[in-house]
């Protein structure tokens, strides 16, 4: 039988319809699609797509048990490894990670793994999510301090291992910016939950509204009780140009502008006392994933007309291809090779536009992209009512600055192994966004998994 080279598209809402609504874009595949798709994997004698997996999922077993339509084993395969498949099987970048290696891929499309992963993930939402089995408890109390994907990856891992493990969040709502930062109508927020109370049914306690750095410090964790702490406190802290006008109201980062809308509801006004006000047109700087999620919120919660206003061209954007081609069909506009110089304002400090400059690419960067040239005398206005500063978030310097004895990178980060997450300071581990900068879900959770797997190895070596 002639191998299949396309992989099954995923169904969707339609995009004129799911322009002006918040739910879920990307509908899964029903079972029949899911076992087609699952009939595309050849099951490699060495399978690449493993080693492309931050957090080890064997892939081609659980992919073979769903093509036997063993759904509860495929779960219970995936979860050996990953306790947020649900989540996963929806933000993964699986382009650029597991699918990237996939044999298959080599003739036509790789197999669609993350969907595949969804899919087993949400068969076990619908049937109720039991926790996997824990280790006797081995005495040893860890603090996780962030309730991203990080911390709660290296939590789960850590509790599965027999310890006590408490994770301290900041905010109200633990899933840091699975939350805060991701829009429900890509990672409902219902789903991350639900795979956050299966972690706690696991024995992990979280504590919100506690901010570690000014509550309590990590001195004062270990003091008090605590064996060892992993820090996964992530990338929160907004970035801007520092052009003038960028004081203006209506000017928001991207940060404050998702947080208001998902952790806080905005979209559900006045059911939630959290309004934005978008005015008529939106302008988003930046082309990652976190600009695209923008410029579709901001159509979303009324906005006419939505931006995306990058310097580069298309070819360098860092969003995902997916998402690039969703805010197409929704209709945001991108103005490339573009960027704003200034912004204007009334008399009483609200943006009314912004100044632009068209750009030329010049020779590749440091990052290995072309570098962006301002072309002489080729700026123009336009009007705008909202700007959302969407370029990168840094580390929050605020537990890295409490914690004595911690190393500090030049950009704010923690310094930590790459492989075990061992800080400077003995007993403390950190991994994620606030050592590597602002990165994927999926890398900041294999540093979660290195990190559970050398404070395991570190308390045992307490012990004796």
């Amino acid at each position: 039988m002639p191998l299949n080279t396309a992989k099954w598209p995923m169904p969707a809402q339609e995009p004129a319809v799911r322009r002006r609504n918040f739910d879920e874009v990307a509908l899964g595949y029903t079972e029949e699609m899911a076992l087609q798709e699952a009939s595309r994997c050849i099951q490699c004698k060495k399978p690449g797509c493993i080693k492309g997996c931050p957090v080890e999922v064997p892939i081609p077993e659980f992919i073979g048990l769903l093509s036997e339509k063993n759904y509860q084993g495929a779960i219970e395969k995936i979860k050996e490894k990953n306790n947020l498949p649900a989540i996963c099987g929806r933000v993964c970048p699986q382009e650029s990670q597991c699918e990237k290696y996939c044999l298959v891929g080599k003739k036509g499309d790789s197999v669609a793994i993350g969907r595949l992963e969804r899919f087993a993930a949400d068969y076990q939402l619908q049937q109720g999510i039991e926790p996997p089995p824990v280790a006797a408890s081995t005495g040893f109390r860890v603090a996780v301090v962030g309730s991203g994907p990080a911390g709660l990856t290296a939590a789960a891992d850590l509790a599965r291992m027999g310890h006590q493990v408490t994770v301290f969040e900041a905010l109200h709502v633990p899933g840091g910016v699975l939350m805060y930062g991701i829009p429900e109508f890509r990672l409902p927020k219902h789903i991350v939950q639900a795979e956050i109370n299966s972690i706690r049914r696991m024995g992990v306690e979280i504590k919100a509204d506690s901010v570690v750095g000014k509550m309590t410090t990590v001195d004062e964790l270990l003091k008090n009780g605590y064996d060892a702490v992993f820090i996964g406190t992530g990338a929160g802290l907004p970035s801007f140009m520092h052009i003038p006008g960028e004081n203006f109201n209506g000017v928001y980062s991207a940060n404050e502008f998702l947080t208001r809308s998902n952790l806080m509801k905005a979209y559900l006004f006045p059911e939630y006392v959290t309004p934005i006000k978008v005015g008529r047109r939106v302008a988003v700087i930046g082309a990652g994933n976190v600009a695209m999620d923008a410029a579709r919120t901001a159509l979303r919660l009324g906005a006419e007309e939505s931006y995306i206003v990058y310097r580069r061209s298309a070819e360098e954007m860092p969003a995902r291809k997916e998402e690039v081609e969703h805010a197409e069909e929704e209709g945001v506009e991108f103005r490339l090779l573009t960027s704003p110089v200034e912004y204007y304002g009334d008399d009483k400090g609200w943006v009314t536009g912004m100044r632009l400059q068209r750009f030329e690419l010049g020779e590749p960067d440091a990052s290995g992209r072309r570098r962006p040239v301002p072309v002489e005398g080729s700026e123009y206005d336009l009007e705008i009512d909202t700007v959302v500063v969407a370029i990168g978030q840094t580390p929050n310097p605020l537990v890295p600055r409490t914690t004595s004895g911690l190393e500090v990178g030049r950009h704010g980060t923690i310094v930590a192994s790459e492989e075990t997450g061992e800080t400077t300071r003995p007993g403390v581990f950190a991994g994620g966004d606030i050592v590597t900068g602002a990165a994927t879900v999926i890398l900041a959770m294999g540093a979660g998994k290195k990190a559970a797997r050398a404070i395991d190895a570190y308390l045992k070596e307490k012990k004796q």
